[in-house]
């Protein structure tokens, strides 16, 4: 028996003696575990489940084992990755300091850095949210003012921040700060990290027209920030900040290629059937059929074109610039995705409360206004589609 063939067998048999039965199923919206230091498991078994997957290093699976991760390589972290689709399994974590702040600590932080926060986000013990955007600097994030000065220990943060996802339940933050302010714009900028419970930090949700949201804006008045949390160089943030845009992209991307609507389980095939009928399995209307497997197949071409250029990136072949690309037909696919929906639902979709519609029904409106934000969240499709002229085309400004 080869290696991989070894591994392969090792990891089945432990995902089957290790993963509970209810983690083996579609995940409602509810139970997705964040971690942090006020995580609440609606389901005891997600808990059980974060902490088996953590011991082995498997939330971060290709993270060196010395910084909490599992120090696989490529073709293991690939077998893994089917094995746990083989049996449905949920994600053990979900943590923006897996998808963006951790690949960026790995690459830019200090020995002692990494050995300080990446153990703690891989067993879901933090809970970070990024501070970027501000008003009036949102796409032109280059012109952020929140400024960081030096004290002599510490550094003295002043500004806001908006659209921090989450920010009233994360412990800790990366925020962009100014610290110099007569260098030019993408100058003078560092990359610091801190505890969300410090003096002088606030929140003040944003409910979108949707009837909720996940974002605040975040407030900053006189916060110390001890000086050894400034991740890589004084005034050299800019570079950070952009390779961390890069994964936070392709991590938005990822929805473009996920058929199934919200924690249910349930694809627009499903819907179509209940509300337009079927006949020999068929979905009853031919056009609707139609744009439903257009849809599929894009999808599908989607999914195989991340997973390839997944394994280039292991390789060391990627272009950043295919963080945008995918960034901006994933979010575009997924806002297509909710527009089907409506399509099939007719007016049954338009519930918002009351009585007369099934409770699934009553937030079919708000995901479709959510997925019109997923166009602007991580930069608007605007923005990608400047990055994609310039550095893809290479067309002239």
């Amino acid at each position: 028996m080869s290696d991989l063939a070894g591994f392969q067998q090792e990891t089945r048999d432990w995902l089957e003696a290790n993963c509970p039965p209810s983690m083996r199923t579609p995940m409602p919206e509810e139970e997705t575990v964040w971690g942090g230091r006020r995580e609440t498991f609606v389901n005891p078994d997600s808990k059980l489940w974060l902490e088996r997957m953590a011991e082995r290093g498997w939330t971060c699976p290709t993270w060196p084992a010395e910084y909490g991760g599992g120090g696989l390589n490529a073709d293991e972290a690939r077998i893994l990755e089917s094995e746990l689709r083989r049996i449905h399994a949920r994600p053990a974590l979900s943590s923006f300091g897996i998808w963006m702040l951790g690949p960026a600590l790995l690459e830019f932080a200090s020995h002692e850095q990494k050995l300080t926060y990446l153990p703690p986000i891989c067993r879901g013990e933090i809970r970070w949210c990024q501070g970027y955007s501000e008003p009036g600097y949102g796409s032109d994030l280059a012109g952020l003012q929140t400024k960081a000065e030096d004290k002599g220990d510490y550094y003295l943060v002043n500004g806001s921040k908006i659209w921090t996802s989450y920010a009233d339940h994360a412990d800790w933050i990366f925020c962009l700060v100014r610290t110099d302010t007569n260098a030019p714009k993408h100058e003078g900028i560092s990359f610091l990290l801190f505890d969300m419970a410090s003096e002088g930090v606030s929140t003040s949700p944003i409910r979108l027209i949707s009837g909720a949201s996940p974002f605040c804006q975040t407030f900053f008045d006189n916060v110390k920030v001890p000086k050894d949390q400034l991740v890589g160089e004084l005034n050299r943030g800019w570079t950070i900040a952009k390779r961390l845009l890069q994964h936070e992209r392709q991590m938005i991307s990822g929805i473009g290629g996920n058929s199934a609507l919200g924690g249910s389980g349930r694809n627009l095939e499903d819907v179509a059937r209940q509300y337009i009928g079927s006949a020999d399995g068929r979905i009853a209307d031919p056009a609707l059929r139609e744009h439903l497997a257009s849809h599929r197949m894009n999808d599908r071409a989607f999914q195989f074109t991340l997973q390839r250029a997944g394994e280039e990136a292991k390789s060391g072949r990627a272009d950043g610039n295919l963080a945008s690309i995918f960034k901006y037909y994933g979010t575009e696919q997924n806002k297509r995705k909710y527009e089907l929906l409506l399509d099939i639902m007719g007016t049954q979709s338009l519930g918002w409360d009351g009585g007369g519609f099934e409770e699934r029904e009553l937030g079919t409106t708000r995901q479709w206004l959510r997925s019109k934000a997923n166009s602007i969240e991580g930069g608007t499709s605007e923005v990608q589609l400047n990055v994609i002229a310039k550095r893809v085309l290479g067309l002239p400004d």
